[in-house]
């Protein structure tokens, strides 16, 4: 009797499909998809971070990529899963210059969704296992040079007498997650970081910041949260970690420092940067050049007709630091979003009177319902049933983003259902909620607009309860010197502004240290589209500029939340590192 196991299943179509692509037959190996289907891949086969839907799609790519991939050695690691029709299945595979793994989805014996990525490249291991470095040669020797010797000699080496491969703008979880990783690649890094101390951008923030994700969700590279950890950590804890993480994965990370001007010399392939460390003007050489700003660009400011005749105080929510010297003040924010519900929840602690100004409708979902619903992968019980966030990563980067609605969607019908009674009562005190244009929630529009979004720890109450009051449905006419006027002529008296207005993409950041004309040419980053004129974008594909190639030259993106970094720093690296060591690295679906 034929074995008709999910492995087996999956098993015999795996075997069908690299038969196919061993002898170059595009068509059969396309033939294998429904015609449905989706193939994300991650570096394997196009270079780039690409999702691919149709059958058209996949036999383009595959005819344009197969003859420098030369894929191999194609098994099914593990046993494969059966639920509602559809078998899942981990698998590992080899290309030409690498070593990879992936997952299949099948229905009805074809191929719904296929997931690629690369995770080592050959000859190219990091050093690990069993394959760590030794740390010591057991001899005696009159010039022996200490661990502290040597790391002395290459910092100090590093930016004056030889040149790093890459230059990172930008010294937070970003910039931190990748420069270890490019560390145990062995490729010259240096990070730069324009406060005091490493983790001074966490520490920089308002005093009641905590980490609205849990810790199993926001683990470093290599080096985990203790088991002890608070489920939410406060930033200034978290500013802790991050300067021992610094120090203990031995970057290269300049304080002080600030990236002023940078230009790319297309010729010599060769960046040429100019750093302000510390008062002191350094001249850089990188081949790459990478900007880990955050999650975004530059803060954007609302304009405010009347601001010039306010007698309080404006500022945005990037400056705003503690709610104390605001005791007893009026205080109108603007914004409903993350920043804004934070900031109102510290001024109340603070004891100013506070009104939020919303300016469009908010999702807002309770922790505890989401810690619940939606975090299954990345908890103590999934740790207990052997997904590790190594795993939790790839079974979320497995999904292509255009079939994430549907299951965000049902995710929230769930949510309204549990919470009725919070939702009614927030909106009986006046604010307007939303899920999205499609019903789909808060991820969906941390995916496509990086706004109008928040995880309710604590600010809703307040709000229902009216001590925070609140404003929406109503437009900023101006500013008058004791407040603000609305578009209905109402007004109301205030002694400070904060705008919670977000920030800017990151491309701006590129305008004001290298070009204008290069930031235009770059385009927006996050949302999902490529990036490239023409692309069907915001809604579809990838997201924009982000961890891959971009339309100049040597020029990258990293950034995101603690997950986004610590998952994606690895693409990022291995792209460095195969261009450093002279690897054939065919983009497909570059952008131009």
């Amino acid at each position: 009797m034929l074995d008709k196991t999910p492995t087996h299943q999956a098993a015999a179509w795996l075997g069908s499909f690299a038969a196919a692509l061993d002898k170059g037959d595009i068509d059969t190996a396309a033939s294998r998809f429904l015609d449905d289907c989706y193939w994300r891949d991650l570096l394997a086969f196009t270079w780039n971070i690409k999702t691919f839907e149709g059958r058209p799609a996949i036999r383009d790519m595959l005819a344009a990529t197969l003859p420098a991939t030369r894929p191999s050695n194609w098994r099914i690691a593990g046993e494969a899963t059966a639920k509602d029709g559809t078998i899942e299945a981990w698998f590992t595979f080899e290309t030409a210059v690498a070593r990879g793994e992936g997952m299949l989805r099948l229905r009805d014996g074809r191929c719904r969704t296929f997931f690629t990525a690369v995770g080592e490249l050959k000859g190219f291991e990091e050093r690990k296992g069993l394959g760590r470095p030794l740390g010591v040669t057991h001899r005696a020797d009159r010039n022996r040079e200490t661990w502290s010797e040597a790391r002395r000699r290459e910092e100090a080496a590093l930016g004056s007498t030889e040149q790093p491969y890459c230059l990172i703008v930008g010294g937070g979880q970003g910039g931190m997650a990748l420069g270890a990783r490019l560390k145990q690649l062995g490729v010259p890094a240096i990070i730069l970081e324009k406060n005091d101390r490493p983790g001074d951008s966490w520490r920089n923030r308002y005093r009641s910041l905590v980490l609205h994700d849990p810790v199993w969700y926001d683990h470093l590279p290599y080096m985990p949260f203790p088991e002890h950890w608070p489920v939410f950590t406060p930033k200034d804890k978290m500013g802790d970690w991050l300067e021992m993480y610094a120090r203990v994965m031995e970057l290269t990370y300049w304080t002080r420092s600030t990236c002023t001007a940078a230009s790319y010399d297309e010729a010599g392939q060769v960046w040429t940067v100019t750093v302000d460390r510390d008062g002191e003007r350094v001249t850089l050489k990188p081949k790459h050049l990478v900007f880990a700003t955050g999650a975004y660009g530059p803060p954007r400011m609302i304009t405010m007709p009347g601001a010039e005749d306010f007698k309080g105080e404006i500022l945005h929510s990037s400056r705003y630091a503690d709610g104390a010297r605001f005791r007893g003040k009026r205080c109108a924010v603007i914004g409903a979003a993350s920043s804004g519900h934070d900031v109102s929840v510290d001024l109340w602690e603070a004891g100013a009177e506070v009104t939020m100004i919303q300016r469009s409708p908010t999702t807002v979902v309770k922790s505890d319902t989401l810690m619940d619903l939606a975090f299954d992968i990345y908890s103590e019980d999934a740790l207990a049933k052997g997904i590790s966030v190594d795993k939790a990563d790839m079974i979320v980067a497995s999904m292509p983003f255009a079939l994430l609605p549907e299951g965000q969607k049902a995710l929230y019908d769930r949510i309204r259902a549990r919470d009725a009674g919070f939702y009614d009562r927030l909106s009986a005190s006046g604010f307007a909620i939303d899920f999205g244009d499609d019903e789909t929630g808060l991820m969906m529009k941390a995916y496509r607009t990086g706004s109008g979004y928040y995880i309710d720890v604590g600010a809703s109450q307040l709000i229902i309860d009216g001590e925070i009051a609140v404003r929406s449905g109503v437009s900023i006419e101006r500013l008058t010197p004791t407040g603000i006027l609305f578009d209905d002529g109402s007004e109301l008296a205030a002694d400070a502004v904060i705008a919670c207005t977000g920030y800017q993409s990151m491309h701006e950041t590129v305008a004001e240290i290298v070009s204008r004309e290069v930031a235009d040419a770059v385009g927006p980053c996050w949302g999902l589209g490529s990036g490239v004129r023409g692309d069907p974008g915001p809604w579809q594909g990838e997201p924009r500029n982000m961890w891959k190639p971009t339309a100049q030259e040597a020029l990258w993106f990293h950034g995101g939340n603690l997950a986004l970094s610590r998952f994606y720093s690895k693409f990022v690296a291995l792209q460095l590192k195969a261009r450093m060591e002279g690897l054939e690295t065919p983009v497909y679906g570059a952008p131009g």
